[in-house]
């Protein structure tokens, strides 16, 4: 008795990956918006850096070393965290509560960047808006990103943006620095199986 050929199961599909920023994209996109912060800031002037961890940390350390290479600016900068602002402290597992650290000077009366990887729903900045307001009174608020995704839910809009990626809410983007992963890479996930 013959049996018919076992079917085989088809490999599952994975979600597709494409690179949008490689390794040496990332550094030429840091220095082009150092560039814009000098240009917009009249030379950086009363200007600080926050980054909102992790990985707009090591990216307000590269803006600030970058801002200096340009210009012979020293332009100080900190580390803004946000996790007892956030939105969803509720919903999420337990997260420990980093360091915030503000250079010498504070941000009193100063022009505040602060500086993230993604900008997608507007959360994550409204947090650090309301911690900075805990913190001192910065004669403004500035916003630069690596990555402006698109998606919003609150009025927020970033004044600096690397690389603005139009996605799907079925989509990803990662983010990765040689600080922090190993890399510098931004890849997009999801979308269309391969």
């Amino acid at each position: 008795m013959a049996y018919p050929p076992a079917a085989h199961p088809s490999p599952a599909r994975q979600p597709s990956v494409k690179v949008i920023l490689t390794a040496a994209d990332v550094p030429r996109v840091v220095d082009r918006i150092a560039h814009q912060i000098l240009e917009k800031t009249q030379g950086a002037a009363d200007t600080v850096l926050l980054g909102i961890p992790t990985r707009g940390a090591p990216l307000a350390r590269r803006l600030a070393d970058r801002i200096s290479t340009f210009e012979d600016v020293a332009v100080p900068a900190g580390v803004l965290d946000i996790t007892l602002y956030r939105d969803d402290l509720r919903r999420q597992a337990t997260r420990a509560v980093g360091p915030t650290q503000l250079p010498p000077g504070g941000i009193d009366g100063k022009r505040i960047v602060l500086v993230d990887d993604v900008l997608f729903s507007g959360r994550t900045v409204r947090a650090a808006l309301d911690a900075l307001s805990d913190l001192g009174r910065p004669a403004s608020v500035q916003l630069a990103v690596l990555v402006d995704r698109g998606h919003r839910q609150l009025p927020i809009r970033a004044d600096y943006v690397g690389k603005n990626i139009p996605t799907s809410l079925a989509e990803s983007v990662k983010v990765t620095l040689a600080e922090t992963d190993g890399v510098d890479e931004v890849k997009l996930y999801g979308g269309t199986p391969l």
